[in-house]
């Protein structure tokens, strides 16, 4: 722990390209060392490095400033720290540290520049400060002004919104009082007005913490839950992302370790948190609240309740929602829209309500706290009368389909399923109608499937025929449907009698082609139609169907979200993306011996069958319908639902032809969002699908402007042993593709950590895997930062190429020899260890040159020509090898096709003419360059 040796240690890492390591071993020096000069010194090399990763934040400007607090006189901290507040817009301090500079060193021509810069860009903000100023009061006059015609004032209300998007004109905004303003305008009543408004507090609010809690206070929650309450979808979907900025400002401003001198005297933000929270829990039972406020109010508790990770092992604000506001949710979960006394829902309310209910107990950490959860909706379910049995159901219903494992306890409870048959046997439509669902949902489980199989398949099949209503009917024959495909895909698990699954699938279809019907009985169609697809027969007749297929893609575009999970999953199973097992042979022997049930697959669902599917449904557009739903902002499309779209993504790609159209009916833009908001498993498939993209696709094209820079972590993610080999070797050649694009490319992948990575899989036994990671370093060799790892003394890097390039896999020994060629122009240093790695490597040299491959021959060339410019002594050995020989022959080639060995190995014998090594026949021409 001698604070010398780390700081002689940080810097040789510095040195060495490892900038993290740096920061590492100098913050423990900072630990122990005694010595304020020392300690400057530790601060300055620290900035330095954050510098270097470009990461201009609070911590990386407070070590520039204890470095100066320790040594006033540091001139190169002073200087860095003026860099520092350059690049985080801070103009005025940044100023006033270079003038400084100037002052003590006068001459200095980088203080001079940096001064001039400085100098000409507050001037440029000054004058737009002053016109956004008079912007700003023009609005703000207009919009004052009721005499004013309605035109005017709109637009000034729409300009204010695009000012609010910029730093300077939301400042401006916001201290010439315009949050009143914008109060006047929240309580108008005029849509486009309250619309405006919003947006230009979404801008005020963005990223900035001590405004946002400003704002939270001067407006006051009341007024803004009011505003998200109201009775228009637009406005209410408006104030909802209003508030998910403010809790992204908020929630940010907790998680700073160093606050900044502004935020020094705000309080801290959890408060203003929790009254946001309190008052979203207090809108969901309230009477006044709109449908689409209610759900906008469940989808921020769904997005800001429980904890991004597991691993954070804070859940502190999940118990608080519980204990707070469990029994609210359940009030909600517990509404039958065709009973009055409760509050108004859309079509998305109930499955939002799963939603919350579920990610609140995935959130819970402890036996015991899932046992007060259960515990909670157990007591609310409980209840005497008819209406509140109904409720009670609904309730049960409605847990089935979120925290299932509480909705299950909760069905087992004395008295319910009895109710849920009663029900299903009444006059009353509603009745039987929520009775039907909850049964549909209790089949999820083969337990609970094969009970209600025994006791409720007559009961259903009993009201799909009698039944005159059609919302019954659909309903009853959904139940059916999960009930006849409770065997999955196991072909020999049949329910029902051969050809039931074909005549419900049918009538499924004809519901889902019935534009007469409602929306919602459509769509208990689809979800019918998710399970009788595990059937392949099914899965072959409809995607046949292309009237059935199209009306399943309005439905992905429509404004019903609860459809999203059912389309995923009939997607799913139609392209055969989801995970199957192959059972050992051995072990399926010994199940057949012992006479236990052995899985069989469908004759259909051969990879023939699924590739003829996948073609159909491109050509109906199904591209566009997985676009679509990935857009959508509601609590259904969950992590589950995002997987089963990766899933069917990834089988949509899988053929190289089919990979153009996807990506022109913008399938690469929407795999983007899958990488980041989907499960693990769904995440890996994501991935993949942009690995393939990548490999075969210009990645310009298929990733158009900046987002080609956000595909390289997901492919880097790939890199990884859980994942498989195949994962891996198609994340390598993807790479491998971008780091040839561009040096920001190569930069994006480096940052990434991906090199380290890259380097393992160099080692893999898979000679696939091998070369494309040598192929991938190939082209990562072109940065100064990986040519820089090859100096490292005490590592095989560059023996492991030397070796390569005389392996007996040709794609390995280009790959290899390439790598070598780029390192040894670019690095000459590196030319003089190359005899150092291996006793073999002239001959590896010239079986490079003796190649029959024309590629090899001229990586050998160029490998012998930098060798020979680096140093005389090499070029000595070489010319005392056979190298002679073959380079003169090389030279002679007169093939057109072998130009550029033939003049790479006229260089190398020019340059031993150059150094003495070889003399011309005097009775030949001098230039002609035969040798003696």
């Amino acid at each position: 722990m001698d604070p010398s040796a780390l700081r002689e240690e940080g810097n040789n890492l510095f040195k060495s390209g490892d900038v993290e390591g740096a920061i590492s071993c100098y913050t423990k020096a900072l630990k122990v060392s005694t010595c304020d000069s020392e300690s400057a010194v530790l601060y300055r090399n620290r900035s330095a490095c954050y510098l270097k990763l470009e990461d201009y934040n609070t911590f990386c400007f407070m070590s520039f400033s204890l470095a100066l607090d320790t040594d006033q006189g540091d001139i190169k901290a002073r200087f860095r720290r003026a860099q520092a507040l350059h690049k985080l817009g801070r103009l005025d301090q940044a100023f006033l540290d270079a003038q400084k500079c100037a002052q003590l060193e006068p001459k200095n021509k980088a203080f001079q520049e940096l001064l001039r810069q400085l100098s000409a860009q507050i001037q440029q903000k000054v004058r737009y400060l002053s016109s956004t100023d008079s912007r700003v009061q023009q609005m703000f006059k207009l919009l004052l002004d009721n005499s004013a015609q309605a035109s005017d004032r709109q637009k000034a209300a729409q300009n204010l919104v695009v000012l609010s998007r910029e730093d300077a004109g939301a400042e401006q905004i916001f201290r010439n009082d315009g949050v009143k303003l914008l109060q006047r305008l929240l309580e108008s009543q005029q849509e486009d007005f309250v619309l405006s408004a919003l947006r230009t507090l979404v801008g005020l609010c963005t990223g900035h913490q001590s405004r946002t809690m400003a704002i939270v206070n001067e407006l006051g929650m009341d007024r803004l839950c009011g505003v998200m309450g109201s009775g228009a979808s637009s406005v209410s979907l408006s104030a909802c992302h209003l508030f998910q900025v403010m809790f992204e400002a908020l929630t940010e401003g907790m998680k700073k370790d160093v606050r900044g001198k502004d935020e020094a005297i705000l309080p801290e933000p959890s408060r203003e948190l929790r009254s946001m929270l309190r008052h979203l829990i207090d809108m969901l039972a309230a009477p006044n609240v709109s449908g689409p406020g209610r759900d906008s109010a469940i989808n921020l508790l769904v997005k800001q309740v429980p904890r991004k990770s597991q691993k954070h092992p804070d859940n502190s604000l999940t118990l608080w929602v519980i204990d707070n506001g469990l029994k609210k949710i359940l009030e909600v979960a517990g509404t039958v829209p065709e009973i009055t006394d409760g509050p108004p829902l859309t079509d998305n309310t109930l499955l939002s309500c799963s939603v919350l209910l579920n990610k609140l107990y995935d959130d819970l950490k402890s036996d015991k706290e899932r046992e007060n959860f259960s515990t909670l909706c157990e007591e609310y379910v409980q209840g005497p009368g008819l209406e509140s049995k109904l409720r009670s159901i609904q309730t049960v219903s409605v847990l089935l389909q979120g925290p299932s494992d509480v909705g299950n306890r909760t069905l087992e409870m004395s008295g319910i399923m009895d109710a849920v048959i009663s029900l299903c046997a009444s006059d009353n439509i509603t009745h039987q109608q929520v009775a039907v669902e909850t049964l549909i949902h209790a089949a999820g489980k083969a337990k609970r499937a094969s009970f209600i199989t025994a006791n409720g398949v007559a009961l259903l099949k009993d009201l799909y025929k009698k039944s005159e209503n059609e919302q019954i009917r659909v309903r009853a024959l959904v139940g059916l449907c999960k009930l006849g495909s409770a065997g999955g895909t196991d072909f020999s698990m049949k329910q029902f009698a051969e050809g039931s699954t074909l005549k419900l699938a049918k009538q499924c279809r004809k519901w889902l082609c019935n534009d007469s019907l409602p929306p919602n009985s459509r769509r208990w169609a689809i979800e019918g139609l998710a399970y009788l697809t595990f059937d392949a027969d099914v899965k072959e007749d409809f995607v046949d169907d292309k009237n059935a297929l199209q009306a399943m893609f309005q439905l992905a575009k429509s404004e019903d979200k609860t459809v999203l999970f059912a389309i995923g999953s009939t997607l799913v199973n139609c392209t055969n993306s989801y995970d199957v097992e192959k059972p050992d042979p051995q072990l399926v022997e010994l199940a057949k011996y012992a006479k236990q049930h052995v899985p069989e697959e469908h004759p259909k669902d051969a990879q023939s069958f699924v590739e003829k599917r996948v073609v159909k449904l491109l050509e109906a557009g199904v591209v566009s319908a997985l676009v679509c739903m990935v857009k959508q902002e509601s609590p259904a499309l969950t992590e589950t639902c995002r997987e089963c779209i990766a899933r069917v993504f990834l089988a949509l790609v899988e053929r190289q032809e089919d990979r153009g159209m996807v990506v022109a009916q913008g399938g690469g833009k929407a795999l983007l969002p899958l990488v980041s908001e989907s499960t693990d498993v769904g995440k890996i498939k994501a991935a993949q699908a942009l690995a393939k993209i990548t490999i075969t696709s210009n990645p310009e094209i298929a990733f158009p402007g900046e987002r080609v820079y956000e595909v390289v972590r997901p492919l880097a993610s790939l890199l990884a042993l859980d994942c498989s080999l195949l994962q891996n070797f198609e994340a390598l050649m993807a790479l491998t593709n971008l780091a040839g694009i561009s040096d920001r490319l190569r930069q994006k992948i480096i940052k990434e950590k991906a090199v380290p990575k890259v380097e393992g899989y160099m080692f893999e036994e898979h000679d696939l895997v091998r070369a494309a990671a040598t192929e991938c370093m190939c082209n990562l060799i072109l940065s100064p930062e990986v040519q820089k790892l090859y100096l490292v003394t005490d590592s095989d890097r560059l023996k492991l190429l030397v070796l390569y390039s005389g392996e007996d896999d040709e794609r390995l020994r280009k790959a290899a020899a390439g790598t070598l060629a780029v390192l040894t122009g670019e690095m000459p240093e590196v030319c003089a260890r190359i005899p150092s790695t291996t006793s073999h490597w002239l001959e590896i040299l010239q079986a490079l040159l003796l190649s029959e491959s024309q590629d090899l021959r001229h990586r050998g060339v160029v490998i012998t020509l930098n060798l020979m410019q680096a140093e005389r002594s090499l070029a000595e050995k070489l010319m005392e090898s056979e190298a002679l020989e073959i380079l003169s022959v090389l030279a002679k080639a007169a093939d057109a096709s072998q130009a550029s060995v033939t003049r790479a190995a006229q260089c190398c014998l020019d340059l031993c003419l150059e150094y003495g090594l070889i003399r011309t026949r005097e009775e030949r021409p001098c230039k002609l360059k035969s040798l003696v």
